[in-house]
């Protein structure tokens, strides 16, 4: 891999994490969480860049309280940016104390050292010496190999570096560490497993690691699910969140402007009356209908948070989305378009969604339907048994056709009247929607379609290149794949709910020559039972945690990306009793 130079800080995450580093330098994936955020504070004032001369030779110190620089002090240096040909490495040192040809990289850390024990910080804000540390503190393996790559790169520029300084934050505290050769070796061999790590497949993940729950890579890396689908040996951990406390916002009142100030978005009635402000890092998605004004720098502002927004008409079909540029692994998006031209590949993909879309239809029915016929639940069973071994896509085409002649022939009889005898009277219809039934479940599936886009972006995959729905133009074919399994969890219980239970009656559709649809008040209370069944939490039939139905799609779709870079073997998709 010498095309390009390594940043040091990355070949130091190698020394616990290869797939990490993979994740990181490789495909170029990363994302915050709140260890780097604070990592960044502790860095804003280190990270002031100090004038330079010639490269890496310093042009001034730290100036004394008269402006003078004091020639007894060290010079320093702040975010000094060295290169290595020779190495092939980069590296932006924090710090640099140099003292003629002698050089010592100091490099600032948030948390404690290795083996610090549990006392509390000095209660002077200044830096305490090496000496008042406990004798068994030491820094981190991956401190030691980032800070020692620097050293190489400073020795490589001329200096002598004795020894290595770590300032971690959280102890205000200084280690030292002395430069030795079995250091400069540790540095060096880590560098070439990371060049060799890097220019195969993904490595494994680390097993049932301590580190993993607080990586902000957890959700792409997936170790537990990973190792379980591999070895089926340990259960995998609850790492994430079983909810997404995160807002998910839909603006639909007519006339309302989405503005930004700082890092919040303003929503303003025709009137410019504030309705509602909400930070940005409170924010996942926007969802904007009909009539609704975004402004310029409110759309940079999302962007640029990595918040996509879909523009639907009022009608609820969705027109657009914006797409963020977030790190997006361009190895994820080769194996995707590679893999899905390779039939096999595309037909076990298409067989996990639409087994699974038949055996949740077939439980939606018997849940709602006491007098199902044991004549429909049995063809159900047995199209589901046949599309998980069907042998083409036209095959899965037809089973996947005959089922929703079954699932909706009985569907009408869930409701009750006067909508079950208006749905039976149409079926299912969607352009335009002849009755409520067909409005609402029209309106759920475009939702869908905007959560599964989301889903799929978050993951780093491509919407429009999916594999049981074809790719068109301006068709979200992935999309489509992906929502199949959830189309009668979510917007056909939505469905059934909001009108037997009368969140949404007569008074919210109105009906005209161009169809039914929903009033301001009927989206109103969709947006709400929508926004409840995605929180809802449910059982994963493999991994036997509890997600919410949002986050379960996000899972997901980062397992096609994890099947489709060969982490895992075979798929499976949610399934409920």
């Amino acid at each position: 891999m010498d095309e390009y130079l390594w940043p040091a800080r990355h070949v130091a995450e190698y020394a616990y994490c290869p797939r990490l580093f993979y994740l990181m330098e490789v495909e170029g994936v990363y994302f915050p969480n709140a260890d780097t955020e604070k990592g960044k504070a502790v860095h804003q004032r280190v990270d002031r860049p100090s004038q330079t001369v010639d490269g890496a030779a310093p042009a001034g110190a730290e100036s004394g309280a008269d402006g003078a620089a004091d020639p007894a002090q060290p010079k320093t240096v702040r975010s000094l940016v060295l290169t290595s040909q020779q190495l092939g490495l980069t590296a932006t040192l924090d710090l640099a104390e140099i003292s003629g040809n002698i050089a010592v990289p100091v490099e600032y850390r948030k948390g404690r050292p290795r083996s610090m024990t549990s006392e509390p910080p000095p209660d002077d804000p200044g830096e305490r010496e090496t000496e008042d540390l406990p004798a068994n503190a030491e820094p981190w393996p991956t401190d030691r190999i980032q800070a020692a790559l620097q050293a190489l790169l400073l020795e490589e520029a001329g200096y002598r570096v004795p020894k290595l300084i770590f300032y971690y934050a959280e102890q205000r505290r200084r280690l030292e560490l002395p430069v030795v050769d079995a250091i400069r070796r540790e540095a060096l061999e880590t560098l070439r497993a990371a060049r060799a790590c890097a220019s195969g497949q993904r490595p494994a993940p680390l097993v049932n690691d301590a580190k993993c729950p607080r990586c902000s890579l957890q959700p792409f890396c997936l170790p537990d699910e990973v190792n379980f689908e591999r070895a089926n040996a340990v259960s995998p951990r609850k790492l994430w969140p079983p909810r997404d406390d995160a807002i998910h916002l839909v603006a639909q009142r007519e006339g309302i402007h989405i503005g930004v100030r700082g890092m919040a978005l303003r929503l303003t009635d025709k009137d410019g009356q504030l309705v509602r402000e909400i930070p940005l890092a409170n924010l996942e998605a926007l969802g904007v209908l009909g009539g609704v004004q975004v402004s310029t720098q409110a759309l940079c502002a999302l962007a640029a948070q990595n918040i996509p927004v879909a523009f639907l008409s009022s009608a609820g079909r969705l027109i657009t989305m914006t797409d963020p540029m977030h790190p997006v692994s361009a190895l994820l998006r080769q194996a995707q378009a590679q893999k899905f031209q390779k039939t096999e590949s595309a037909l076990e993909l298409s067989r996990a969604l639409v087994a699974a879309k038949i055996a949740n239809q077939r439980t939606i029915l018997m849940r709602n339907r006491a007098d199902l016929a044991p004549r429909a639940a049995d063809e159900l069973h047995d199209l589901a048994a046949r599309a998980a071994s069907g042998a083409a896509l036209d095959v899965l085409l037809g089973l996947e056709g005959q089922a929703a002649a079954i699932y909706f022939g009985n569907f009408g009889a869930v409701f009750h009247p006067p909508f079950s005898e208006r749905f039976n009277a149409h079926g299912r219809q969607r352009r335009p929607p002849p009755d409520p039934v067909n409005a609402v479940l029209s309106w759920g599936y475009t939702m869908l379609v905007h959560e599964a886009v989301s889903a799929l972006r978050l993951a780093g995959l491509e919407p429009m290149l999916g594999v049981f729905h074809q790719p068109r133009p301006g068709k979200p074919a992935l999309a489509l794949d992906l929502m199949e399994p959830f189309r009668p969890l979510i917007a056909d219980s939505i469905a059934i709910s909001t009108l037997n239970r009368g969140e949404l009656g007569e008074g919210h559709f109105t009906q005209t020559a161009a169809g039914c649809a929903l009033t301001d008040a009927g989206r109103g209370a969709f947006f709400g039972a929508w926004g409840r069944r995605l929180d809802t939490e449910v059982t994963h039939p493999v991994f036997g945690y509890r997600l919410s139905y949002r986050r379960m799609m996000m899972l997901h779709a980062r397992m096609i990306a994890a099947w489709l870079m060969g982490d895992i073997n075979t798929l499976s998709f949610l399934t409920t009793r």
